[in-house]
Formats: structure tokens, C-alpha cells, sequence
């Protein structure tokens, strides 16, 4: 079990025991300033959002390879995304490629995930929804990996892209009558 700690900008992990019970933590300085969401790939990669205090223009994501004891390696230290306060993280279905919503511009950028789970910054605005206006938070990717879905409750929308080879992503609509509450997405 892996959690996130902004407010002291660390990661903790937990091993499960055979009853469920939580033992730990370990816990690492995050490569970067208030690690937020993230994700993790089938192999043990772990991709971690960076919301660096909500600076304008500094959001980031770092990675770091999971051991089978719960024990954080960095991979790849804060890769910028030239955007502002990035949310959450979403991969891919063949875990290539890493999406992060910038809550502080209403855009999404793709990272790539290379074998080793490092990442390169793909494309800083793979997606928007309002562009320049806050918004996007949580985000998903369905189970067929053909759509991304991020909730904007500012706008009391759902915005879906379709996700194309290569990460790139393509509107596929979005949706009104989502309200302002709206905390959590999922999709399957």
C-alpha cells in the first residue's frame, strides 16, 4: 500500500501481511515538492504527480521502482510539465504512457514511460478542457483503455478524450449537470 504525503512531501509504503494488517511505513523524501496522485504500472513503477505548492508553471512527475518488500528507488526525478497544479495521474491499459490533470490551466499532459519506468514529458498539452481557466481534477481511463474521462465540477462538466496510439489524446465530448461537489472518479 502506497500513500502520498503533500503536506510533508514524502511517500510512505506499507506491506500487507497474510491477516491485511498494514506494517510500516517506509517512508522517502518525495523527488519533488507535494507529490499528489499517482499510479502504478503492472511492473512495479510507480508514477507520483508534483504539485510544488501550486507555483505557477512548475508542475512535475517523478517515478520510482517498487520492490516486493514495499522499498521506493527513484527512477526518474521531477520531469516538468510547464503547467500548474497538477492533480492526478491516470496510465495507460499497456502502461506506455502517464496522464496528469492540471487543475491550475484546465489541461492534461502525457508523460511517457519508458521499459524502466522513466519518464519523458510526451507532450505538455495533450488534452484541455477550458484551457486557462481552473478545473481539471480526478481523472480515469476506462477499462478498455479507449477513453480518458476527467471531472471539471468548476464547470459542472465531464470532459472524455479518445486516447490514440502514440498517447495522444482526441475530444470525445463532454458531459453538463455534474455537480459542484463531485469529488472521485472512476470508470470501468
Amino acid at each position: 500500500m502506497i500513500a502520498t504525503e503533500r503536506g510533508t512531501n514524502t511517500i510512505s509504503s506499507y506491506v500487507i501481511d497474510q491477516h491485511g494488517y498494514a506494517q510500516g511505513p517506509t517512508t522517502i523524501k518525495s523527488s519533488g515538492q507535494t507529490p499528489y496522485g499517482f499510479g502504478l504500472t503492472k511492473d512495479g513503477s510507480l508514477i507520483v504527480s508534483e504539485a510544488f505548492g501550486g507555483a505557477m508553471g512548475a508542475a512535475a512527475a517523478s517515478s520510482y521502482a517498487v520492490s516486493g518488500a514495499g522499498e521506493l528507488t527513484m527512477m526518474s526525478g521531477s520531469v516538468g510539465d510547464t503547467r500548474s497544479e497538477v492533480c492526478w495521474v491516470a496510465l495507460t491499459k499497456d502502461d506506455r504512457f502517464a496522464y496528469v490533470t492540471n487543475f491550475g490551466d484546465g489541461t492534461i499532459s502525457c508523460y511517457q514511460i519508458a521499459a524502466d519506468g522513466r519518464l519523458t514529458l510526451h507532450d505538455p498539452v495533450a488534452g484541455s478542457a477550458r484551457r486557462g481557466e481552473k478545473g481539471l481534477r480526478d481523472e480515469a481511463i476506462c477499462g478498455d483503455g479507449r477513453y480518458l474521462y476527467a471531472i471539471d465540477p468548476d464547470a459542472h462538466k465531464l470532459f472524455g478524450w479518445a486516447v490514440g496510439h502514440g498517447g495522444h489524446l482526441t475530444p470525445a465530448g463532454q458531459f453538463g449537470g455534474v455537480p459542484g461537489t463531485v469529488a472521485g472518479l472512476a470508470a470501468s
